[in-house]
């Protein structure tokens, strides 16, 4: 009998087993399981032998031994099989996705359940739009990190009446069990988590290569999906109706190509990834922030509360001015290269730390992006004979020098944010619930009622985005009476403050 027959087998008398078995197989699972996780598979061989000697184990914990062994072993099976190569169906037989495994949809599906209660402004429109459908008709093609925030923005756009196709921004930040409640769900989703670059580009492929199916609107994060199509499919251009980019990155891309363009920046907060990934105490840390535009001055602001000593490293100075009047210390990078416990780079440019940089660098220093792109650190120059990887943990890797010193590289390069660690859905429903209404903004436009530019989301909308977030608090806005309204030249419902006011 083959590996695989005896597998099938086994788990089907297992099922049996765990059918029949005492009431409390439940609670002792849970707790075996946990337990079983920590002591691996060489623990858990050591306890079978042991079993065979003594009766001190109950049948219960062999059975959850059995099946948490069968249950991995076949995991570890599965990873072996690129997803590609794989041919998947959810419950109403559709095969248009691509991902890790259909399987673990219902855990997906509790994921993004959570969420919801967390994006309370999405879930609103969700209500609004019960009758009217703004978005029946449009054709959204969508390449952001797919996670359970982005499941609800995504759910909410079907609701509002659109088809959408949606591929990965970032290799690490993709939660399988969330792109399978997706693609259970009836969305065309692939992405899997830890994909090759090959893999990443075939994902977008398969999202717009589609016959009978085109595009009216893009949903970007970083600009690949976008230049994608550019590239390879420029004769969908035409009827693409707007482009809703999420980063700073995305929108310098664009200025290349000009194309039509709604956006909307937040602050990148992501410096408790970093302490969460490393386990690290940042007080007293001397940390080197390459760039203080919008991710930087977010890096900063967290690390300065963390009590962390902060130098930063600019080119503009208007940005340098900002940073040395918020109380950072501006430097280049070669003059504190060899002191500084921490670098991480937020500049969205290239080569920004070179491998002579990483060479200067103090034993155990970390080393990390938080730009976009995966370009500002020379990781290249790192694969070389002399030098060893060791993995410690996911996104974790210890690169040792000959002499013993070693750098801390965190998620190879790429981007932190999300890869390492989550964001709070809350702070993400925010930006979610802006790209909905910039699509639906851009989806019932006139024709010709945006000119080939890019253009800032309008701050009336921001307004109202943030309005619909405060119902989640006990808030009471103040309202301005007409003397004042006069006096200061607004309209009594907004908006506020000029679009240039941060």
């Amino acid at each position: 009998m083959s590996f695989n027959q005896t597998f099938t087998t086994m788990t089907a008398v297992m099922k049996q087993t765990l059918t029949i078995s005492c009431l409390n197989i439940q609670y002792f699972y849970h707790n075996a399981c946990s337990w079983f996780q920590k002591i691996g598979f060489c623990g858990i061989r050591f306890l079978i032998s042991v079993m065979h000697k003594t009766d001190v184990f109950t049948d219960c914990y062999c059975i959850v031994i059995l099946h948490f062994f069968l249950v991995h072993t076949q995991e570890s099976l599965e990873d072996e099989v690129s997803p590609r190569n794989k041919e998947q169906k959810n419950s109403d037989g559709s095969k248009d996705f691509c991902i890790k495994n259909i399987h673990q949809a219902a855990f997906g599906r509790r994921e993004i359940e959570i969420a919801e209660l967390e994006m309370p402004a999405l879930m609103i429109l969700r209500k609004a739009a019960q009758g009217e459908k703004p978005l029946v008709g449009a054709r959204i093609v969508g390449c952001t990190h797919i996670t359970a925030h982005t499941a609800v923005l995504m759910e909410t756009l079907s609701a509002l009446g659109a088809q959408c196709r949606w591929a990965a921004c970032n290799i690490y930040s993709i939660q399988n069990e969330v792109a399978a409640a997706l693609a259970e769900r009836g969305v065309p989703v692939f992405a899997w988590k830890g994909e090759s670059e090959d893999d990443y580009f075939w994902c977008i492929d398969s999202c717009v290569n589609v016959e009978g199916w085109e595009p009216n609107l893009i949903l970007d994060d970083g600009g690949d999906m976008t230049h994608w199509i550019y590239k390879k499919y420029p004769q969908l251009l035409k009827n693409i109706k707007g482009i809703v980019e999420e980063s700073v990155t995305g929108v310098h891309r664009y200025q290349e190509t000009c194309v039509v363009e709604i956006y909307s920046i937040i602050f990148l907060y992501a410096c408790l990834r970093l302490k969460r990934t490393t386990d690290v105490t940042l007080s007293g840390k001397q940390v080197l922030v390459c760039g203080y535009g919008e991710v930087g001055k977010g890096c900063c602001a967290a690390l300065k509360g963390l009590r962390a000593i902060v130098y930063v490293t600019e080119v503009d100075p208007i940005c340098a001015l900002q940073a040395c009047m918020d109380g950072f210390q501006l430097a280049r990078l070669n003059e504190v290269i060899e002191m500084v416990d921490i670098v991480i780079t937020c500049t969205g440019n290239i080569n920004v730390v070179l491998r002579e940089h990483l060479e200067h660098m103090k034993n155990g220093c970390i080393v990390c992006n938080m730009g976009h792109s995966n370009t500002e650190i020379d990781v290249t120059s790192l694969m070389t004979p002399e030098l060893t990887w060791r993995r410690i943990r996911a996104h974790v890797d210890h690169i040792i020098w000959p002499d013993g010193k070693i750098i801390v590289l965190l998620a190879e390069g790429r981007l932190l944010n999300l890869s390492c660690s989550t964001v709070p859905v809350y702070v993400l429903s925010i930006t979610a619930t802006t790209q909905v209404l910039a699509l639906i903004e851009l989806f019932n436009a006139p024709e010709r009622g945006y000119k080939q530019d890019i253009y800032v989301f309008p701050r009336k909308m921001d307004e109202f985005v943030a309005a619909l977030h405060l119902q989640n608090f006990d808030a009471h806005l103040t309202e301005l009476t007409d003397e004042q309204v006069k006096y200061i030249g607004v309209n009594k419902n907004g908006p506020f403050k000029p679009s240039y006011y941060r």
